[in-house]
This record gives C-alpha cells, sequence and structure tokens, in this order.
C-alpha cells in the first residue's frame, strides 16, 4: 500500500513498508509432541484398583464411547475389574424434577462420610436433548460440598436416550467405581417419573424423593414407581411447609397401604427431610442401613443381585442385536426405501418392519 507521506511534497519524510509479522504459531513446535499416550488394559485396571480418579475417569470415558474398538477395550478392563467389585452399598435415588435430589445427595453423602467414612461414588445422570442431543452435565455444581470432599468422585452422565432415566453404561461404571475403592455409591436419575426399572435394576436401596403438594392418595396409588420403592422421603420439610409435608407423608403411607407386601419382606417407610437446611438427614440414613442389614439377614441381598445381574445379560443382548440389526450393510441399504413406503402408504409399519428382519435374519444364514 502507498503511503501519502512518500509523496514529493513530503521530501523529508521517508514511510517504510514495515516488517512482515512472523507467525504466531512455533514453526519448531513438534505437532505430536502433546498427544496423550494411550494407556494400556494392565495400566487402566492397576490405576482403577490403586484409587486413581483420573485413570477412573478415563475408564469411565472409554465405557461411554460408541467406537467398537474402545467398547472392546472398556469390555476388557470391566472383566478384570470384576473380582474387585461387589463390596459397596448402592442407593438409587429418584424423584420428580425439582424435588431436591442433587441437594439432597449433597447432604446425604456429606452425612455418610462424616459419621461412617469411607468413599463415596455418585453417578448422576443428565438428560439428553431430544433436539440437539446434548446435555449440560451440570449436576456437579449443585454439589457444592462433595464436590469439593477428597473422599468421593462425581461423574455426570448425558441419558442419550437411555428409558429410565439412567445412562445405559451406568451399571459399568459401578463396577469400576468398587473397583477403585468407592464402597457408597448413589445413582441419581433424570428424575423421568413413574416408571424407572433400570435403576431399580441395578442397586440395593431404592430411596424416592417426594415433595408436598403432588396428589391425595389416590395419585400415590396410581404411581407406578412407589412399588418398586423401598423408602420414600418428603423433602423441604421446613419453614411453613413442615405442617403440608407431614399430611403429604401421612397420604403415602395411606397409598403404601394398597400395595402388596415386597418380596423383601420390609414395609416401605415414609419420612420427612430438608435437604437444603440438613435435617432428618440422619434418619434416613438410618432407614437406609436398617433395610442393607434386614435384607442381608434374610437373603435378599444376594439374591436381588443375581436377579439384577441376569436382567442386564438381557439387557445386553437386546443392545447388541439392536446394534447389530441397524449396522448391518444391507439393512442401511434398504432402510430408506423401507421407509418411503411407510410414508406414502405402500406398507403398514409392522409390515414395512417384518420385511426388514426377515432380509435380516435371512443374510444372517448366508
Amino acid at each position: 500500500m502507498e503511503h501519502p507521506e512518500n509523496s514529493s511534497e513530503y521530501a523529508g519524510l521517508q514511510v517504510n513498508s514495515g516488517v512482515e509479522q512472523p507467525s504466531i504459531i512455533n514453526p519448531y513446535l513438534k505437532r505430536n509432541r502433546f498427544r496423550r499416550r494411550e494407556i494400556s488394559v494392565g495400566e487402566m485396571v492397576e490405576g482403577i484398583v490403586k484409587g486413581d480418579v483420573t485413570i477412573l475417569s478415563q475408564a469411565v470415558t472409554l465405557i461411554e464411547s460408541i467406537n467398537p474398538d474402545h467398547q472392546a477395550k472398556a469390555q476388557e478392563v470391566i472383566n478384570k475389574c470384576l473380582p474387585y467389585s461387589g463390596n459397596s452399598v448402592r442407593v438409587g435415588i429418584s424423584g420428580v424434577p425439582g424435588a431436591g435430589k442433587s441437594t439432597s445427595i449433597d447432604e446425604f453423602g456429606m452425612h455418610m462420610l462424616k459419621e461412617k467414612g469411607g468413599k463415596l461414588a455418585v453417578l448422576a445422570i443428565d438428560p439428553s436433548s431430544e433436539r440437539t442431543k446434548g446435555s449440560i452435565l451440570g449436576d456437579k455444581t449443585r454439589m457444592e460440598k462433595l464436590s469439593q470432599h477428597p473422599d468421593s468422585f462425581i461423574r455426570p452422565s448425558p441419558s442419550a436416550g437411555s428409558l429410565g432415566g439412567v445412562a445405559r453404561k451406568t451399571r459399568e461404571t459401578i463396577i469400576l467405581c468398587e473397583a477403585a475403592g468407592f464402597d457408597k455409591i448413589f445413582v441419581e436419575t433424570v428424575g423421568v417419573g413413574q416408571s424407572e426399572t433400570a435403576c431399580h435394576s441395578m442397586v440395593d436401596f431404592f430411596l424416592l424423593i417426594q415433595v408436598a403438594g403432588t396428589g391425595d392418595e389416590l395419585q400415590g396409588i396410581k404411581r407406578g414407581i412407589m412399588e418398586i420403592s423401598d423408602g420414600i422421603v418428603i423433602n423441604k420439610c421446613d419453614g411453613d411447609n413442615v405442617e403440608r409435608c407431614q399430611m403429604a407423608a401421612a397420604n403415602f403411607r395411606n397409598a403404601l397401604h394398597f400395595f402388596p407386601m415386597p418380596e423383601s419382606g420390609w414395609s416401605p417407610k415414609v419420612l420427612c427431610y430438608s435437604g437444603f437446611y440438613g435435617t432428618g438427614v440422619k434418619e434416613v440414613w438410618d432407614m437406609i442401613y436398617q433395610y442393607i442389614d434386614f435384607v442381608k439377614a434374610n437373603g435378599y441381598f444376594d439374591f436381588r443381585r443375581n436377579e439384577q445381574a441376569k436382567y442386564w445379560m438381557y439387557e445386553s443382548i437386546n443392545e447388541h442385536l439392536r446394534l447389530s440389526f441397524y449396522n448391518n450393510p444391507l439393512i442401511r441399504t434398504q432402510l430408506s426405501a423401507a421407509e418411503q413406503t411407510v410414508l406414502q402408504g405402500q406398507k403398514t409399519s409392522f409390515m414395512a418392519a417384518q420385511n426388514l428382519l426377515d432380509t435380516y435374519f435371512a443374510e444372517l444364514k448366508k
């Protein structure tokens, strides 16, 4: 660019074009210098057993990956960690959105670590968007005390479309946390409402958090989630809300009389507490440990864990069959065409699905 100062009328002033600026990137920097070294399966298992939280987090990320190579490595890690697992108390926590699950976990966890010691792992499941498929993963910000405690591990995970408010890989994550020495594990669901059998099938005690004003006794009877709850607690029992919470607790106790006795022989209790002020937390933990002692004495504890292992075997079969179907090359080519026949009214949805399944099974026989 020509500067006007270089014209003849400014003979005593000369402006140069300037010096070319060097690149902001160091040319001597090796691009692969900061690439993270991939940890082997043996090193990962050794780190998990030693309680290395960083390696544990990497292993959980490996479990949640949909990459086939990552899944194969994750399964190998899980199988080697399996002998070190099973020595924990697993508590599932659910409730309607806004019931105070994260705040309650913060209080429950701090009370447990102070009174009982040990280590606590919190597996918080965050709902994924149906539009963007993304998750905020911000539950950890609500657990201010636990997030700073050296003996706690908080891992938010996206639900990624899994039913029951529990991520599909949560059960495998529980195994890794137990191998890392965490003897108390909380599984917080997204609070989807009335049927959370997935969470119930991976924990020892299922705690349902309710709030006052959700309905009368008839509403309590209709809620299917109450049938699988081992304990019900009414949160926000403080200030002017104490009387309403006690009335809600009475309604829930009356509703529980209409349900048959659970297989465990334990009659679910209904308690009131305040997660914000931390009152009544001790009574909730006393109920949980009373239940654990009760089911261990009558043998239901081991029976339930065996039933859970069987349940997740069938769930894994269903998942692998679904992935095998949709990843089949022939099915991929025919799927869009079958979809168009349904949209154009040439075939019913059931007939199109049956044709695709027939094609898939015929391909397997070849």
